[in-house]
């Protein structure tokens, strides 16, 4: 029998648990409820300090075993004398060689029923007092340098806070740190990372605007075993008219789970070639290859624009490498200003022979 078993309740282990089965539960629940995980459910925290400070008890034998035979609060005020119908009494009255008669915990008496409550460290009063809890965080750092990481499968999660992960992003991998009470610094915490992914378009869905579907897989974390699952995600997001290439479409907390929180993911567009279309900015250009020919006796082309209407453009006489014809507001469209859109540009460019006859070249300075 043992004088209570809320430490045991909140590992969700009996009382009979192994040192071995103590740490796998901790290890389980610590994953589930850490509050880098869980920014939005406050709950999570104050759960995450349960365990970890039941842990914290738990894991060490001595305490354990005056916990066993006494009970919480025998610990917290320090041994001292043992409550009435508790077990054996401990060697010289007090907690793993402490002093008998510390003072109690601020708001506790010498005696009487006290209820399961955490707290991260001990407050004024308890300095030199009875047992106070170490900072959860604390308590979890300590876990990974013990070799607690390496108890599963989804150790990647883990070496995130002792340094061994590597960046998962264009914006990730960096960890912060944090001072805890007592100066001891905190296990870090990873950020969020960011992950960029490319989008590649044609040039008539960003003329057009368009509407995709992107189904990506994510890891995340199963909430009754803690281990790591692959899922698969349906994105939804619309290409509006005139996104340039390197306009970014992000998504939040829609990627990878981690234990900083939830990647986000950046789709960034990239513009594919175009057989005819070179795009500046708003601006659209392509190129009429002529012959020497025709460059000096005329020619006649027909222009396609990019939304399928078409032009004829001709000229009679010499054309020089280099001319331009402009069609105003056949171009791309403005992103923030739909109604409004760039130039076409037609450029001429003229291929000379690479050689020529000696008849030729009479031929060509008789005429010239």
């Amino acid at each position: 029998m043992v004088a209570e078993t809320k430490l045991y309740d909140a590992l969700s282990v009996s009382p009979s648990a192994s040192q071995e089965e103590i740490k796998k539960a901790y290890r389980k629940a610590a994953l589930k409820h850490h509050p880098d995980k869980n920014k939005d459910n406050p709950s999570a925290g104050e759960k995450f300090k349960e365990v970890s400070q039941a842990y914290e008890i738990l894991s060490d034998p001595e305490k354990r075993k005056a916990y066993d035979q006494y009970g919480l609060d025998f610990l917290l005020r320090g041994g001292g004398e043992a409550p009435s119908g508790g077990g054996g009494g401990m060697p010289g009255g007090g907690f793993g060689g402490m002093p008998s008669g510390f003072g109690g915990m601020p708001g506790m008496g010498g005696g009487g029923t006290r209820s399961f409550h955490f707290s991260t460290g001990g407050g004024p009063g308890g300095g030199a007092g009875g047992f106070s809890f170490s900072n959860p965080e604390n308590i979890f750092a300590d876990f990974f340098k013990q070799g607690g990481a390496g108890m599963g499968d989804d150790d990647d999660i883990f070496a995130q806070f002792t340094g061994g992960g590597g960046s998962r992003g264009g914006s990730g991998g960096r960890s912060k740190f944090r001072e805890s009470g007592g100066g001891r610094r905190r296990a870090p915490t990873p950020e969020v990372t960011t992950v960029e992914k490319p989008l590649p378009l044609s040039l008539e869905e960003l003329f057009n605007g368009v509407h995709k579907k992107m189904k990506i897989k994510r890891k995340t974390y199963d909430d009754g075993s803690g281990k790591r699952k692959v899922e698969d995600k349906i994105l939804d997001m619309d290409i509006l008219p005139g996104y340039k290439a390197g306009t970014k479409i992000k998504f939040k907390g829609v990627g990878d789970q981690e234990e900083g929180g939830t990647q986000d993911l950046h789709f960034i567009v990239q513009e594919k070639p175009h057989d005819l279309f070179k795009r500046e900015d708003d601006n659209l250009r392509m190129y009429v290859d002529l012959d020497l020919k025709e460059a000096l006796t005329g020619w006649t082309r027909t222009i396609p624009t990019i939304d399928g209407k078409k032009f004829t453009l001709s000229k009679g006489g010499p054309t020089g490498p280099g001319f331009t014809e402009t069609y105003p507001h056949q171009g791309m469209p403005n992103s923030k200003k739909p109604k409004e859109r760039g130039d076409m540009i037609v450029e001429v460019r003229v291929k000379f022979p690479t050689s020529l006859t000696l008849a030729q070249k009479t031929h060509l300075k008789d005429i010239l």
